[in-house]
C-alpha cells in the first residue's frame, strides 16, 4: 500500500448524497496524499493557474484597457506550416493530458474495497452511463454556456475582460477536428483534476465539503485568470456548480461532457461564424 494503512476501520466512510466517499487518512499516509496532490497540481492546473496570474498582472500593467488586448485559445504553433503546426498541435493535446493518466495511475495503487470501483471509474470517468452523462452534460452545457456567455460580453464592455479569440488556426483540413480534440482535452483534463481527483483528495485529507469546494472552484477561476476578471469569475462560478453536482451524482462523466460540448461550440462555432457575426472578435 504505497500510502500505508488509513487510521480508519474502511478506506470508504460516510455518503454524500447516496454515494459513498472516501475516509479521511491520518499520520504518514496523510502526509503523502498532501504532497502527491500538490506534486499533481503543481504539474498540471496548478502550473496553469500561477501562469494565468502571472499573464493577468501583464495584462493590468500594459497601456491600454483589457478590452484592447487579446486571450487566443487556440492559435497556430507553425504558420504557414500546415503539417509541421498539426503535429505541435497533437502533441500539445496529448502531453496535456499526461497528469489524466498520471492520476489514473495513482488511483488504482490506493487501497479500497472489493465493492468499491478504482482509478477513473472510482470518479465515474467511465462508459458505464453514457447516455445519461451525455444527456445531463448537454443540460448543464445549455445552462452554462448561454449565461456564460452574457457575463463575457458585459466584463469585456465594462473594461474587465480581455477579447476572448477562441481560435486563430490557418484554415486547412484538420482545422475543425483539432479544435474539437483540443475542447476534449480541456475538459477531461479540468474535470477529473480539479474536481474528481482534487475533492477526493481533500476529504481523505480532512477538508470541509465547504474548504474544499471553495479550493476547487478558486483554482478553476485563478487559471482562467489570463482571460480578465469575467473569466475568473464566470469559471468560480462554473466551478461551484460543477462541485455541487459531483457531489450529487458521484460522477465527472457528465461535468466532462458539458465543459466539452461548452468548449466544442465555442471554439467551431466562431471557426465557422468569425467574420460573419459582426459582435465576434476577429484574430
Amino acid at each position: 500500500m504505497p500510502y500505508g494503512r488509513p487510521a480508519v476501520t474502511s478506506w470508504w466512510a460516510g455518503a454524500a448524497a447516496g454515494r459513498k466517499v472516501p475516509a479521511r487518512v491520518e499520520g504518514s499516509a496523510r502526509r503523502l496524499l498532501g504532497r502527491e496532490t500538490l506534486l499533481v497540481l503543481a504539474l498540471s492546473l496548478g502550473a496553469s493557474a500561477v501562469s494565468a496570474l502571472i499573464s493577468f498582472t501583464g495584462s493590468l500593467t500594459r497601456p491600454g484597457g483589457l478590452a484592447d488586448q487579446a486571450a487566443n485559445l487556440n492559435r497556430s504553433l507553425a504558420p504557414d506550416r500546415p503539417w509541421l503546426d498539426l503535429a505541435w498541435q497533437l502533441f500539445g493535446i496529448g502531453t496535456a493530458l499526461v497528469p489524466v493518466l498520471l492520476v489514473a495511475h495513482l488511483l488504482t495503487r490506493e487501497p479500497a474495497p472489493l465493492d468499491a470501483p478504482g482509478g477513473l471509474r472510482g470518479l465515474g470517468f467511465d462508459l458505464r452511463r453514457p447516455w445519461s452523462d451525455l444527456g445531463r452534460g448537454a443540460l448543464v452545457a445549455a445552462g452554462i454556456g448561454g449565461s456564460g456567455l452574457l457575463l463575457y460580453l458585459g466584463a469585456r464592455a465594462a473594461g474587465f475582460n480581455l477579447t476572448v479569440v477562441p481560435e486563430s488556426l490557418p484554415d486547412v483540413w484538420w482545422k475543425l477536428p483539432v479544435l474539437v480534440l483540443s475542447a476534449m482535452q480541456n475538459s477531461v483534463v479540468e474535470e477529473v483534476i480539479v474536481v474528481g481527483y482534487l475533492l477526493r483528495r481533500l476529504d481523505q485529507l480532512g477538508w470541509s465539503p465547504l474548504g474544499a469546494l471553495a479550493a476547487s472552484s478558486v483554482l478553476r477561476g485563478t487559471y482562467h485568470l489570463y482571460q480578465g476578471i469575467g473569466g475568473f469569475v464566470g469559471n468560480l462560478v462554473m466551478g461551484v456548480i460543477f462541485v455541487w453536482l459531483y457531489r450529487r451524482w458521484g460522477r465527472v462523466g457528465p461535468l466532462v461532457a458539458a465543459h466539452a460540448l461548452i468548449d466544442i461550440v465555442a471554439f467551431v462555432g466562431y471557426a465557422l461564424l468569425a467574420g460573419s457575426v459582426g459582435w465576434l472578435p476577429t484574430a
